[in-house]
């Protein structure tokens, strides 16, 4: 285990890295400590070459409740969007396009902000009991960390409405059909092995081709079919040069 950190805790494991969010009583909430942490964990994280995939977790019972109401006790004395734009966006733009592949790996509550924080990640695996919601709505806030760009990409502008206004409960059940999960594990030694497995996978896999897979999947909706077909050539320019794409075309050859 890495130290040095206040609100989240960082180990390293066969090029795994697992960082946990550390604020249980609270139920992990965000606060602008832990988002300052997370974004120098990332940034160390992002430049160790020894670290291939980042599963990204809380401690206890709950993935991330959300934002900590406490910064927010006098709203007429803070600046909220500056705040925002100072701590919590530059911490989501990473997570978001993180050359490195991300796991949500959602132990439990996942609320408001920490569903947004969660979207951020590139898949993620749930335990069944887990609690979702776009809380926002009760506190009347407007969904922020990143969820109004990534909740309608990913289930469709109707629903993600329909999520935001309402902020009604779901299942991690509910959340794999609606597309923001990949798997449901029924407990929480099923979800270690689970997440273990999954990381373990992308760990030994190409790490340079996902890396540009995410980048060419995250610049697809703001561009047209032709400036994709030439990005996609510069991409594949490179991967066809790595280690990877050259041992499995020697196996593939040779029938390996």
């Amino acid at each position: 285990m890495q130290t040095g950190f206040e609100t989240i805790s960082l180990f390293i494991e066969q090029k795994v890295a697992t960082l946990v969010l550390n604020r249980p009583k609270v139920l992990n909430a965000l606060n602008s400590k832990m988002a300052e942490e997370l974004l120098d964990a990332f940034d160390q994280l992002i430049e160790n070459e020894n670290v291939h995939v980042i599963v990204l977790t809380g401690e206890g019972r709950a993935f991330c409740s959300g934002q900590d109401l406490k910064e927010f006790e006098e709203p007429d004395q803070i600046q909220v969007a500056d705040i925002l734009n100072r701590g919590y966006n530059p911490l989501i733009m990473r997570i978001h396009t993180c050359p490195k592949v991300v796991i949500g790996k959602i132990n439990g509550l996942a609320t408001g902000a920490g569903l947004s924080l969660a979207l951020c990640c590139d898949m993620l695996i749930s335990v069944k009991s887990a609690v979702f919601s776009m809380a926002f709505v009760r506190l009347g806030l407007v969904p922020d960390c990143g969820s109004s760009y990534l909740l309608p990409r990913l289930v469709g502008k109707s629903k993600a409405f329909e999520l935001c206004a309402l902020g009604q409960n779901f299942t991690a059940n509910e959340a794999q059909k609606l597309g923001m999960v990949y798997g449901v594990a029924e407990n929480l030694n099923d979800l270690d092995e689970q997440v273990g497995e999954l990381a373990q996978k992308m760990a030994s896999g190409p790490i340079a081709a996902l890396g540009m897979m995410k980048l060419l999947l995250l610049q697809s909706p703001d561009n047209d079919l032709e400036t994709m077909l030439g990005k996609e050539a510069l991409c594949q320019e490179q991967a066809v040069k790595t280690a990877y794409f050259k041992h499995a075309t020697k196996a593939f050859q040779q029938k390996r």
